[in-house]
């Protein structure tokens, strides 16, 4: 291969087979896309928490947090590879993360435990609710095997809310 021949295929499209019309992998893919960017900036606000989390339930909040990134990180994947299974494109750059992500940073100094657990739930609720959006578009489109992996991504996404909720419950309200 020569140089000009190196050069049209580092131009060429990524053109995976699929038996989805155009729309359907530009809309899923879309959708995927920023969904790995959720999962991204939730992995990075979770690990960032579990490596600041301080005070009397600092082991157990530590590894509860430690736990979650890496379950939420091992969905990464997934994600960018369905989208090249369909057909797209998937994430390049921190850049393109920081442009697509709905999951708000936090660059605060200090963020005490409970609130902490507080941000994380409200996150993966968040989170939780975008995989519902983007199961709506695999089922307008008939995409029943990113479906099926989206209501597992939910459901590890409602046990962290759980976990979330029940390690912040504090008092009398946690004994009823």
């Amino acid at each position: 291969m020569n140089v000009k021949e190196a050069k049209v295929r580092r131009m060429a499209p990524l053109s995976t087979p699929t038996g989805l019309s155009a729309d359907a992998v530009r809309d899923i893919s879309g959708a995927l896309n920023a969904l790995l960017a959720d999962t991204f900036a939730l992995f990075m606000k979770t690990k960032n928490f579990h490596w600041h989390v301080s005070g009397p339930h600092f082991r157990d909040y530590h590894l509860l947090l430690d736990e979650q990134a890496e379950k939420i990180y091992e969905t990464t994947d997934a994600i960018a590879e369905r989208v090249r299974k369909l057909g797209g494109t998937t994430l390049r750059s921190i850049g393109q993360i920081a442009r697509l992500q709905r999951i708000r940073d936090n660059d605060a100094d200090y963020v005490t435990p409970l609130d902490m657990l507080g941000e994380l739930r409200e996150d993966n609720m968040q989170f939780t609710a975008s995989l519902r959006e983007t199961h709506e578009a695999c089922d307008e489109h008939g995409d029943v095997a990113t479906a099926s992996l989206i209501e597992n991504w939910i459901d590890e996404a409602e046990q962290r809310v759980w976990y979330l909720f029940e390690a912040g419950r504090r008092g009398e309200a946690a004994q009823r």
